[in-house]
């Protein structure tokens, strides 16, 4: 059996530039974590990747539309992510399908 996405969610993956490297920008999402719970977010997986530590990807859970728009929004959260080395210019937020896959494991 897999995880189905909870009626009304929403999945979002998100891709970005860093200039410091995973490390930081980590760091800065596990001491944000009242964020998240504010705009009715769960970061179910993010990591850079392999040849490239400042090629982000992220995959989110929205709890609703009006919470992606408030973490769109959130000035204080995008001042946070820039002194971690977010390059926001090129964050890419992309709506995924209700239809996920997640932790399928035959």
């Amino acid at each position: 059996m897999y995880n189905k996405i909870k009626g009304g969610n929403m999945l979002v993956k998100l891709t970005q530039d860093l200039k410091n490297g995973f490390g930081p920008w980590k760091e800065m999402l596990l001491a944000n974590g009242h964020k998240l719970k504010e705009h009715g977010m769960t970061c179910i997986f993010a990591a850079t990747e392999k040849d490239n530590d400042n090629k982000l990807t992220v995959i989110l859970d929205f709890a609703t539309p009006e919470g992606m728009m408030g973490f769109k929004n959130d000035e204080e959260l995008t001042q946070r992510r820039i002194e971690a080395g977010a390059m926001v210019e090129t964050t890419v937020m992309t709506p995924m399908t209700s239809e996920a896959v997640t932790n399928f494991s035959g």
